[in-house]
């Protein structure tokens, strides 16, 4: 193993390695070569590539920023490119039986591959990728362990770290994991939607992998409907209140889990999603609100979904009074503007029960209005009294 912290140290034997390396892979490219992936050679084979790849990686600085910063490659990746790439055609070759191999491909090997993924060179990620992937497929007595050791890296970006560097790549595997998934889904397979992938909405850096855990998050419903009562309910208790760019890309999220969103299973949460609706309808940027009225610009939803007519009567009454503040001379044209098509759309399902929601948010206002000027008379009351006091408190002294 060479060092490559200085380049100019050892060249020589640096390209030598590298060639020896080239040698393999172009020969076991070849029918013949994959022959030599024998039981009797595995020891060795596996040895080798462990010592090349299985190291400790450079402990992550406070100061790198993976949204603006350049990653910083891996020095030593002239050689490591091959092992993984000779790596690789072993684990795919019709010529390794997964039988024989799994006692050298074992657990061990599969969590210090995981462990890997933190390296901050995408080019190792996207190795480190393909091969996981490909020994999810191959070695079936494993496949438990990696989903664990996959948990246990998302647990530790959850309530610990809230970074790592191959959280992307770890849950595009899961996609394709999910996607195997046989109905009806296992109790761990439930557990780990709730206990893994619900949580993973929680750190700052999610930003940073919303995409792909948006489909691992659809792959579950479309393999089991009823988990997104589960999935609505979690993303619900983690709502980026408090940042507004968080929120525009959850209700991206929450659009496609509402087009998936049987009758059924909208009974259970119709409440708690519309009251969700309203409060983001209410928002004081202008964004989550033209994001949330956008909804409505979704014909799966309103034609057929939970936004149509059927369900126009459970929906008007929560969110009529952030729909006509909104209407009525909003500073934001666009917001103003959609939010008088959502109310012209459920005037036109049912015009009489939307004069009743009308009438009990003209009554609604003025209750608040009575209220607000008794409290203001109170106060008065009380400052007449205090200056009152005030004047008898000066003629006596």
């Amino acid at each position: 193993i060479f060092s490559f912290d200085d380049p100019t140290i050892d060249k020589r034997g640096k390209d030598m390695k590298r060639q020896t390396l080239l040698e393999l892979v172009n020969y076991v490219n070849s029918p013949v070569g994959q022959k030599i992936f024998t039981e009797f050679i595995m020891p060795d084979l596996m040895d080798c590539i462990g010592v090349n790849l299985c190291r400790t990686l450079s402990p992550a600085t406070d100061e790198f920023d993976p949204e603006e910063d350049e990653p910083a490659f891996e020095p030593a990746w002239p050689h490591l490119q091959v092992v993984y790439e000779f790596f690789l055609r072993f684990i795919v070759s019709s010529e390794v039986n997964a039988k024989s191999a799994k006692k050298y491909v074992d657990t061990k090997f599969c969590f210090q591959l995981v462990e890997l993924f933190d390296s901050e060179d995408p080019r190792e990620r996207d190795y480190l990728k393909t091969i996981l992937h490909r020994i999810y497929a191959k070695f079936i007595s494993h496949r438990s362990f990696i989903r664990r050791a996959i948990a246990n890296v998302f647990y530790r970006i959850v309530y610990e770290t809230e970074r790592h560097n191959g959280i992307e790549e770890l849950l595009e595997i899961l996609g394709s994991i999910i996607n195997g998934y046989s109905i009806p889904l296992k109790q761990e397979h439930l557990q780990f939607l709730t206990r893994v992938l619900i949580p993973l909405h929680k750190p700052k850096c999610v930003a940073l992998y919303h995409q792909q855990l948006r489909y691992c998050i659809i792959q579950y419903i479309e393999k089991d409907a009823d988990t997104v009562i589960l999935i609505l309910n979690g993303v619900f208790k983690y709502w980026p209140w408090s940042c507004s760019e968080k929120q525009v890309m959850f209700l991206s999220e929450l659009e496609d889990i509402l087009e998936l969103l049987g009758p059924d299973q909208l009974e259970e949460v119709n409440t708690i999603l519309f009251t969700h609706l309203a409060l983001c309808l209410d928002s004081n940027h202008f964004q989550v609100v033209e994001r949330a009225l956008i909804l409505w610009d979704n014909e799966e939803l309103v034609n057929s979904g939970c936004l149509s007519c059927l369900n126009a009567q459970t929906v008007l009454p929560l969110i009529y009074r952030s729909l006509y503040k909104n209407s009525n001379g909003h500073w934001n044209d666009t917001v103003e503007g959609l939010a008088q098509e959502v109310l012209k759309m459920y005037r036109e399902y049912d015009l009489v029960f939307y004069d009743k929601c009308t009438t009990a948010y003209i009554q609604e206002e003025g209750k608040t209005k009575r209220k607000l000027e008794t409290i203001a008379k109170r106060w008065e009351k009380i400052e007449e009294e205090a200056m009152a006091n005030k004047q008898i408190l000066m003629t006596t002294n």
